[in-house]
């Protein structure tokens, strides 16, 4: 094979020294030996999920891929699963082997966004996912502090759940589920969650999923149902030096970075060990008290929808 070229596992990789995209500080052939370093850690939370992953190709913006192309080896396991919104089938893949990790990184895959559902049962999430979202010019600091507030109101109701950095400047905490509940169910849960959050420091962190009527806030983004998806513990991003969704002890998040976790560094820190399976707290069943709280509170993308539609009728009559 020419430069830059070898064969891992019957996988073809090409132009390995690339740099990945600009600013990336890491090349192709870096992405492929992160993924193949920690693909014992990454198949766990990929495998049997429909996958999304996001590319980023040569001279061109990155952009997710959800649907298989036709290129896609035999090999690669898939699952279909009707779009409605498009209405027709999409084939996903499933992150289930090493072999498909390293198949993905030669196609310049860096990030890794499983479904909230295995593909076996799709309608029943597997874990409550809180995104927390700094705001613009907002640091880590400030989603780390609205991280505790929703690990308080968690406590409320009786549940625990594991942090990990987004891989970006906000944090992930997940609650992992027993009993199978509906999306409808999770999402009512998670609305009630952000809301007692927000109440015990509204000052520090919101729910306006409207972007302006955050005011400078951390936003406690409870979307993350149904056919939403996340990034993946372990996922690299598309961000300079590539960094990683990294899970973090609650005890240690004052003392991390986001950029301490990069596909650099990751494997040297977790060594043998995984430390999101290690930090995941027992299955638990969904509070009763949150999904009832949560079914009085307004779905926030129909209630931005509807809003947004009220202002700008109002900027209309107000300009005329």
């Amino acid at each position: 094979m020419g430069a830059g070229q070898e064969e891992r596992d019957g996988v073809a990789l090409t132009n390995l020294d690339q740099e990945l995209f600009p600013g990336a500080g890491a090349t192709k052939r870096n992405l492929v030996d992160y993924l193949d370093a920690m693909s014992g850690r990454l198949v766990p939370v990929l495998q049997g999920r429909p996958l999304s992953v996001i590319r980023v190709l040569r001279g061109q913006d990155q952009f997710m891929q959800k649907n298989l192309p036709k290129y896609t080896p035999d090999w690669v396991p898939r699952t279909s699963v009707w779009a409605e919104a498009s209405h027709r089938e999409v084939v996903y893949a499933l992150g289930n082997d090493r072999r498909t990790l390293l198949w993905f990184g030669n196609q310049r895959a860096v990030e890794y966004h499983p479904g909230l559902a295995l593909a076996e049962a799709p309608h029943r999430q597997t874990h409550l996912i809180m995104d927390l979202d700094p705001p613009e010019g907002g640091g880590f600091a400030l989603a780390v502090r609205a991280a505790r507030l929703v690990r308080e109101a968690l406590a409320g109701a009786g549940m625990s759940g594991a942090v990990k950095t987004s891989g970006s400047k906000g944090v992930h905490v997940f609650v992992p589920l027993a009993g199978g509940p509906a999306p409808e169910e999770v999402a009512a849960a998670q609305r009630a969650v952000a809301a007692r959050a927000e109440r015990i420091d509204p000052e520090l962190a919101t729910t306006a999923f409207i972007r302006e009527d955050r005011h400078g806030k951390v936003f406690l983004d409870a979307t993350r149902a149904g056919g939403a998806t996340v990034a993946a513990a372990y996922s690299p991003r598309i961000r300079p030096g590539v960094p990683v969704s990294f899970p973090v002890d609650w005890d240690d998040l004052d003392d991390v970075s986001p950029a301490d976790f990069t596909v650099h560094t990751v494997p040297g820190l977790v060594k043998d060990g995984d430390p999101w399976a290690e930090a995941m707290p027992a299955a638990q069943e969904l509070d009763a008290g949150l999904i009832a709280e949560g079914h009085t509170i307004p779905v926030a993308r129909v209630q931005a929808m509807h809003e947004g539609k009220r202002r700008a009728k109002a900027r209309r009559a107000a300009e005329s």
